[in-house]
């Protein structure tokens, strides 16, 4: 089996939605249970992969082989797609991208799942503190915080391949903060972007029905796995081309949300 990493930036703000309530938003992102971290699930990647492999012309010999049909299991498995960076407001600067050692964790123990070079990092934040450039202390959304350092280095070139973007990857260094795993779960519970929707009527435009949906905001990182049973990536590839490597995932298609850039890293076999 062959395993290839998705590295996906956000274009536009992401609506992947849990399909419930949650209090006063009638339209929440899909977030861990125990966690709360926002996530894509795969059978929404998979089913925005496939609609992808259509546009850009695959057989239906291709479509079944690749992606299943009812009866039969396709080639290509589909993780979730994981949060990694979400961008936060900052006090100093436009925005910084948060992370935790929980999510690092889980990035570094996926890069060995794809047979991926990884550095030995081990991230050691300092109680109370967090990691990251600039001026102490650092104020993110209404919080406080005391820097403690800098991010390793190592650290942030194991983060940049999933950045198609040169000058995105060039912003790692400044913007990159890490910070405790219940200050993460604080961020993507109160700091992920709430918007009203509403509908006019046509004759009066008085409103017909008001809602409030979550979204992640643009620049935030995921990534997601794709291994192929065959060991075959070239349907994979074939996906995103280098003059259009976009996907879409989620909801809002037509007011233009759920673009993610995606990068390709390949794996080994396993």
């Amino acid at each position: 089996m062959k395993t290839m990493m998705l590295g996906l930036l956000a274009e536009s703000a992401i609506h992947a939605g849990a399909g419930r309530s949650a209090g006063i938003i009638d339209l929440p992102v899909a977030r861990e249970a125990a966690t709360d971290y926002p996530f894509i699930p795969g059978s929404s990647a998979k089913g925005a992969l496939r609609d992808l492999a259509r546009r850009r012309n695959f057989t239906e010999d291709e479509l079944h082989r690749v992606f299943g049909k009812h009866d039969h299991a396709g080639n290509l498995l589909i993780s979730d797609a994981r949060l990694l960076l979400l961008p936060v407001r900052c006090l100093t600067g436009a925005y910084r991208w948060v992370t935790s050692p929980l999510l690092l964790e889980r990035y570094m123990r996926d890069l060995k799942r794809c047979n991926l070079a990884q550095p030995a990092v081990d991230v050691q934040l300092p109680a109370g503190k967090v990691l990251g450039s600039g001026a102490s202390p650092l104020y993110l959304e209404e919080r406080e915080l005391t820097l403690g350092g800098t991010c390793p280095k190592e650290l942030i070139s194991m983060v940049a391949p999933l950045i198609r973007h040169a000058e995105t990857r060039a912003r790692l260094a400044q913007q990159l903060v890490i910070v405790s795993n219940d200050d993460m779960a604080w961020f993507c519970r109160y700091a992920v972007p709430l918007q009203a929707r509403n509908v006019l009527d046509d004759d009066t435009k008085q409103s017909n029905n008001l809602w409030y949906e979550e979204s992640l905001p643009p620049d935030s990182v995921m990534y997601a796995l794709a291994s192929v049973r065959d060991g075959n990536t070239e349907a994979v590839g074939k996906l995103f081309p280098a003059a259009d490597p976009y996907l879409q995932l989620g909801g809002n298609e037509t007011v233009g949300h759920g673009w993610f850039a995606v990068e390709l890293r390949s794996g080994g076999a396993e």
